[in-house]
């Protein structure tokens, strides 16, 4: 309790914390463009409960990799290589995240352009509620793995971590919905977001091979096609206001 005290009275603890929050809440869109995209696959009347599952999961698991934050440091230390290059649990976990993320990405893009002939739009969901969680709690665990990784680097102090860990999974509870049906409603978007999964798939893979890509320029290059995205909306909404209905 003193200990707590003490970190409440630290102003370097709350810069600590401050940035941190930042960081995990940043950390977590990868994580929450990849829920809006497979629970927008089931009925409407499931998506809202598999979000929220799949998010407690994702906070769940966050918070039991900070109980084993010992064991969690070591996971960044090789464990075999490879032509001269080592390779650590974390890198290999990197790699079949990022390869998940391009097969899921991929699948879903040539969904997308190229529907089987037999489905039709909306006429059954094309996954199931399990299956749905069970994707979700892979990438949960890659990226949970990678959050606590960088929460790690940024604090020694337990306690800053887990209100981190907190308020980014909260904010990411509060914009599920709102961003599942965003990219619901808009079709652009939904593809918008499956080439961000892609980009992050290859940046976890380039991760997990030792190339460092700095977060900075992902998250640029994704606000800018949003922006972009966002532009289109808006001349897309004024082009239909301005054209005359049909009428007498």
């Amino acid at each position: 309790m003193d200990s707590l005290f003490h970190l409440a009275a630290d102003p370097t603890a709350w810069a600590a914390l401050a940035t941190l929050v930042v960081m995990e809440v940043v950390l977590g869109i990868d994580n929450l463009i990849f829920i809006s995209i497979v629970t927008n696959k089931l009925p409407e009347a499931e998506r809202s409960r598999a979000r929220r599952l799949g998010i407690g999961l994702a906070l769940i698991l966050r918070l039991a990799l900070l109980g084993t934050v010992a064991w969690i440091v070591h996971l960044t230390e090789p464990v075999f290589a490879v032509l001269g290059k080592s390779f650590s649990w974390r890198d290999l976990i990197l790699i079949a995240g990022g390869l998940f993320l391009l097969w899921k990405a991929t699948k879903e893009i040539h969904h997308s352009v190229d529907p089987s002939p037999e489905e039709k739009p909306g006429s059954r969901a094309a996954l199931t509620f399990g299956s749905a969680i069970g994707q979700i709690l892979v990438l949960d665990l890659v990226f949970s793995i990678d959050s606590i990784i960088t929460a790690v680097g940024m604090t020694e102090h337990v306690p800053i971590m887990v209100i981190a860990v907190v308020a980014a999974v909260t904010v990411m509870l509060i914009a599920a919905d709102p961003l599942s049906r965003f990219i619901a409603a808009n079709p652009t978007v939904v593809m918008l977001a499956l080439g961000f999964l892609i980009m992050i798939g290859m940046t976890l893979l380039a991760e997990g091979f030792g190339a460092h890509v700095p977060k900075g320029y992902i998250y640029t290059a994704m606000a800018f096609s949003a922006g972009v995205e966002g532009l289109n909306m808006v001349a897309r909404r004024r082009r239909r206001a301005k054209t005359p209905t049909g009428g007498a």
